[in-house]
């Protein structure tokens, strides 16, 4: 059965939206396993990094940050579109977001800080 699993991280990132905006986003985020075969780059990103891959989708004013899993799919984050666009912006960095993204330690630390939570 194919699972879309919040860590514990990116449960409680999404408990802190008002409801109307986290059904919302949730009615956005409509992923089945083959959507990860072809995913359309005008609404996903991908973010790779010695050889971990992570997805990234837009959803409103948020993106989702997940990767694949044996269950499905894992989120590791959900944060406000800002979060990222102010620091690419203090950084000016040259390149696309998702390289940009994929660069930074701390965009990586904020992905292993998910990880580190037990799964919800």
């Amino acid at each position: 059965m194919f699972q879309i699993i919040f860590n514990e991280l990116s449960a409680a990132e999404m408990s802190a939206l008002p409801k109307t905006l986290q059904l919302d986003l949730l009615a956005e985020f409509q992923i089945l396993p083959t959507d990860l075969d072809k995913l359309d780059e005008s609404k996903f990103g991908v973010i790779e990094r010695e050889g971990k891959k992570l997805h990234r989708y837009r959803a409103k004013d948020y993106r989702i940050y997940f990767e694949r899993s044996t269950e499905g799919v894992t989120v590791h984050r959900v944060l406000h579109k800002n979060t990222f666009k102010d620091f690419l912006f203090r950084s000016k960095l040259p390149m696309a977001e998702d390289d940009q993204l994929g660069k930074h330690r701390e965009f990586w630390k904020l992905i292993e800080e998910g990880e580190r939570t037990r799964k919800t």
